[in-house]
């Protein structure tokens, strides 16, 4: 048996190319694999091409193989599109009667999607339950996994579709065993209640924030990061998390603000352009010390770009946004695991330093699901930072929301709570929040809020690295890059190529005196990243000094892989 399987569902929207990437990718985590699967697909309902692609491993996998061991084409754009990435002895499993032509080949497999699904259920709509089925019969894995998956995916529905499910299935593995070449792929076996999460980045983000205690979202749907205001809305009523659907990005940023204020763990969730219409609300947060947390969705821009694709390129954009000077972190999680443990720590470090916390996702992490170890309730801890009631202080009536202080974070009390009157002002303000237009108030206030980074510099998260001895470079990524970049570095090994990986999970404060330790441990650093102007190989350069030996650069939507970036390294390398 093999130890890992890659394989891809294709076809058009509306055809269930996510129910069958679904169900597949849910089966094989059941089954005690570990998955990792992208979807790619068109901003629009119906038509255009996407695809739904699964790794599905004994070992964990955190990122996608670009070679197909099976491709499941709904329709013939999906065989054109994709047949070149087969790998040696890979299927196609396609429908003859509905494409209306038999292919020849022996990396061909005509199963009667439509047919069975009439046959077994009488309904056209159980043709991915087919093709779920069929895939499992030709790699001879237990049945009764993917039983459980269908029954557990579509109980809400009644028990009638999940037997139609279940029959068309069977009907589809049926086939391919009777009639298909037996393809070798990792057994699936019962975990029993021992089972992985399979979650995509985003709602590990959605359960981090429930779990660090937000208790606000508002937001403007806008992808990739609608789904974490979906999510949130669903299990609302459960977590005590209010959800507010807002008329626009300003709205959001604005009623953020205001909950922080109250003393509610608050944030938004959005993607560049919403988030361009928030960068005078994220200045206001910061003149008034309000903590609140902004998940940045990145995609494709400038404006439209591609909506539905995947980006790194406003890395810079959160660094700056907002006019004027105000301290904030910036977070960028390379997987769903460190996007549930970025929520948290974004939720306290919003609150301990009382400024703006900025967590930078993308399409590719957003949306791809990955096989994870139940997340630890029990560990997370929840720091509100400096905090107080009437009973901390002699006289309430004296209390000074933006106190001077040597951190740079005044004592905060919540208005409403006690005797203490809250004030602060947009306008520059004196300790008492009363709006000031004196140039000596102006720069002791300034000067309190900007020492706060100091406190968040100690508090970095630092970067995580991997060592091989005689390393002729490190590669360095940030954000979802970072998760291929670990893979790549096994890949280059093969051909004797040693390096180094270098992962930011936070890039502001920039962690220069950890990056430069790390870097001075090879002669080289690459920078991997998803843009067009080496953001990070900048912020590198004005921040240590260094400049990289290289950047390996991809900006067409479409996510780094393994692959292709040790394609690139070796190209590099090679001149060197």
């Amino acid at each position: 048996m093999r130890d890992e399987i890659t394989l891809m569902a294709g076809g058009e929207a509306g055809q269930g190319v996510q129910s069958v990437g679904a169900t597949l990718a849910g089966t094989f985590n059941d089954g005690g694999l570990c998955v990792f699967a992208d979807q790619d697909y068109e901003s629009r309902v119906r038509g255009g091409h996407n695809f739904f692609r699964i790794r599905a491993a004994k070992q964990q996998v955190r990122a996608i193989n670009e070679k197909l061991d099976i491709l499941v084409a709904l329709n013939r754009e999906t065989i054109d599109l994709h047949r070149r990435e087969l790998a040696a002895g890979g299927i196609i499993i396609y429908d003859a009667e509905t494409l209306k032509e038999h292919a020849t080949g022996k990396q061909y497999f005509d199963v009667p999607f439509a047919r069975l699904a009439k046959e077994t259920a009488g309904n056209l709509l159980m043709v991915n339950a087919v093709a779920a089925g069929a895939v499992l019969g030709l790699g001879g894995m237990k049945f009764d996994i993917l039983a459980a998956t269908l029954k557990k995916e579509f109980a809400r529905h009644g028990d009638k579709i999940v037997a139609d499910n279940i029959n068309a299935a069977r009907a589809g593995y049926d086939y391919a065993v009777k009639n298909g070449a037996r393809l070798p792929m990792p057994s699936l076996r019962d975990t029993g209640d021992r089972k992985r999460l399979l979650v995509n980045g985003n709602d590990a983000f959605a359960l981090g924030a429930m779990a660090a205690g937000c208790r606000f979202i508002a937001s403007y749907p806008m992808t990739p990061a609608s789904s974490i205001m979906e999510y949130m809305a669903e299990k609302g009523r459960d977590y005590s998390v209010v959800t507010v659907h807002v008329e626009d990005e300003i709205a959001a940023i604005n009623m953020a603000a205001g909950a922080g204020f109250a003393g509610a763990r608050a944030m938004v969730a959005t993607s560049g352009g919403g988030f361009a219409l928030m960068v005078e609300g994220l200045a206001l947060a910061g003149m008034t010390e309000t903590p609140v947390v902004v998940v940045l969705g990145q995609r494709p821009g400038p404006a439209t770009g591609l909506p539905t694709r995947t980006e790194q390129g406003e890395l810079w954009f959160a660094l700056h946004a907002g006019h004027g000077e105000f301290p904030r972190a910036v977070l960028s999680p390379t997987d769903a695991v460190e996007a549930f443990e970025s929520a948290v720590n974004a939720f306290n470090l919003a609150e301990k330093y009382q400024a703006p916390v900025i967590v930078l996702t993308d399409h590719h992490l957003a949306s791809s699901f990955m096989s994870v170890e139940p997340f630890k309730l029990d560990k997370v801890v929840i720091d509100r930072g400096d905090l107080l009631t009437d009973k901390d202080m002699e006289n309430p009536a004296d209390y000074l929301r933006h106190l001077v202080t040597r951190s740079g974070v005044s004592p905060r009390a919540l208005p409403g709570l006690g005797k203490a009157l809250v004030i602060t002002d947009s306008d520059e303000h004196n300790e008492a929040g009363h709006m000031i237009e004196d140039a000596a108030t102006r720069n002791r206030q300034v000067e309190k809020r900007l020492r706060k980074m100091k406190g968040l510099l100690r508090d970095v998260v630092k970067p995580s690295a991997r060592h091989r001895e005689g390393a002729i470079a490190t590669l360095v990524g940030w954000g979802s890059t970072a998760a291929a970049i670990r893979e790549t570095a096994a890949l280059l090994e093969k051909d004797g190529l040693l390096v180094n990986t270098l992962n930011l999970p936070q890039v502001w404060p920039f962690p220069s005196a950890s990056v430069k330790k790390e870097l001075a441990l090879s002669p080289k650093a690459i920078i991997v990243e998803g843009n067009a102007t080496g953001q990070l190989a900048g912020l590198l350069r004005r921040e240590t000094g260094i400049e990289a030996a290289a950047t390996v650069l991809r900006y067409d939507g479409r996510p780094h892989t393994p692959a292709s970036i040790a394609r690139r390294v070796r190209k590099e390398v090679s001149t060197w």
